[in-house]
């Protein structure tokens, strides 16, 4: 698999950015080569939030997320809030409520964010749309 730059937010709200090859929803564990010193981590999918695989690192923090676009073959669309008061709108093709993790594409084509990995231990709700 071909390395995806990716943010990575944990749950108590530390941020790193890097590049990821091995990331899989019924993997524990995956590795993060760090953006700044290409350092790498070993990282417990449990201790996350989310993982954005993002266009660049630089991103907009002024951008204003708009979650109404609609396209086909994404999945269906879900609505996830995370218990540090984030939401998000997106399409998600293999959402199971027994597995750890999950993948959606956001409904905000324009955004920085591709695909977004959602820990659902960080989530207070999942709701379809």
């Amino acid at each position: 698999m071909q390395s995806k730059k990716v943010v990575v937010r944990f749950k108590d709200g530390a941020i790193i950015k890097g590049k990821t090859s091995d990331l899989f929803p019924n993997k524990a564990h995956f590795h993060l080569n760090h953006h700044l010193d290409g350092k790498i981590d070993q990282v417990d999918v449990e201790e996350l939030k989310a993982v954005f695989f993002v266009k660049d690192f630089k991103g907009d923090k002024d951008y204003k997320k708009k979650y109404n676009d609609e396209f086909h073959g994404a999945g269906r669309k879900i609505a996830v809030d995370f218990n540090d008061g984030e939401s998000i709108i997106g399409f998600a093709l293999g959402y199971s409520p027994d597995r750890k993790g999950f993948f959606i594409t956001p409904a905000d084509l324009s955004g920085n964010n591709e695909r977004i990995f959602i820990v659902k231990s960080a989530t207070k709700n999942i709701k379809f749309l």
